[in-house]
């Protein structure tokens, strides 16, 4: 799909110190319990604190990120607020399971459990920004950023001037001890930063919020524009090949969702098969990985074509840039099922 869509104003809440700061110079966070949890910031700029001890983790990440991506984007309002998460807030939902049985069904307090829905975090957006404009949330497991990014472009190639598009996910011990049981993370411990050097079932948990502000005109504050976006759904080998392939001649980096799992390095192999030789980053190793993944490495892609630097210190295994990075070509899938193309140009 060609799409004429820039990013105009972004913030990122993650296991990196990406909220605040410079993040060319901030240190890489790293941990070998297999998980990987936001370092969350100081909340009472953007939240009132009567709300603010009321809300759970999730829903203070969303908030806080959506506000300040708002600010970075130099907007009153953020119109549109369109959003994907593929669990919604766990930590609501799994307090509201545990009332049910500890008080057997009655008396229940119900904020957990309003708290609990998808939407939830859009809501309060809205409040907070006094919003009346569209208002949808996406939840499609690994496709939920992807679809509300795509709704987004779909607006504004209606003419929408701008919308508000962002991701959101939080795991809790349970949630983690769960999916260990069925799989997702690897059996051993492993250093975060070493995660694509450990090829083996599994990979490690994360989290996060990210939120993007996207227009239809490029402005001197543009991040990148967004020129190519495709979702594959179990595509097979020769369909990925294609679609990698149609997506730029060549790139001048690659930004790859490779998380360490032997399962579906396959499919990476493919990427590397059809760009030989291309510079890629890997970016697994500081967020983790969950459905809505994408977004961050979407933020991580931007930052780079807009500053033209990496992170030396997040990336010690790659060469400086020595050359301009004039365009980005992203790929992630999320466990073998969904996929996802997005070609990202500097404005």
């Amino acid at each position: 799909m060609k799409v004429n869509c820039y990013i105009q104003g972004m913030a990122a809440i993650s296991p990196q110190p990406t909220f605040d700061g410079d993040i060319l110079s901030a240190p890489l966070i790293h941990t070998d319990r297999n998980l990987l949890a936001c370092i969350e910031p100081d909340y009472k700029p953007f939240i009132p604190g009567n709300s603010l001890r009321r809300m759970s983790r999730v829903l203070k990440m969303g908030l806080a990120a959506a506000l300040k991506c708002t600010a970075d984007s130099g907007l009153d309002t953020p119109g549109p607020i369109i959003t994907g998460t593929g669990k919604g807030s766990l930590q609501d939902t799994e307090k509201f399971i545990k009332e049910i049985v500890e008080y057997k069904e009655t008396a229940l307090n119900p904020t957990p459990f309003i708290q609990s829905t998808y939407n939830s975090v859009n809501g309060l957006i809205a409040l907070q920004q006094k919003c009346t404009a569209y208002n949808n949330t996406f939840v499609h497991r690994g496709f939920s950023f992807e679809n509300a990014l795509l709704d987004s472009i779909m607006l504004i190639q209606d003419g929408e001037p701008h919308t508000l598009t962002g991701a959101f996910e939080e795991i809790t011990t349970e949630h983690f001890y769960i999916k260990s049981r069925i799989g997702f993370w690897k059996n051993e411990s492993i250093n975060s930063a070493d995660l694509c050097q450990h090829l083996s079932p599994g990979s490690i948990a994360g989290e996060g919020a990210t939120f993007f502000t996207l227009t239809g005109t490029p402005s001197a504050h543009s991040y990148a524009a967004i020129s190519g976006f495709r979702m594959l759904y179990k595509p097979t080998k020769e369909k990925l090949n294609a679609a990698l392939k149609a997506m730029s001649i060549q790139p001048d980096l690659i930004i790859s969702g490779r998380n360490g799992d032997s399962n579906y390095e396959h499919f990476y192999k493919e990427l590397d098969s059809c760009y030989p030789g291309i510079p890629q980053l890997g970016f697994k190793h500081l967020c983790g990985e969950y459905d809505t993944a994408s977004a961050f490495g979407l933020w991580l892609a931007a930052q780079i074509i807009k500053t033209q630097q990496i992170a030396e210190q997040w990336f010690p295994q790659q060469q400086p840039l020595t050359t301009p990075v004039n365009s980005i070509l992203f790929y992630n899938h999320f466990y073998g099922e969904q996929h996802v193309m997005l070609l990202l140009e500097r404005v």
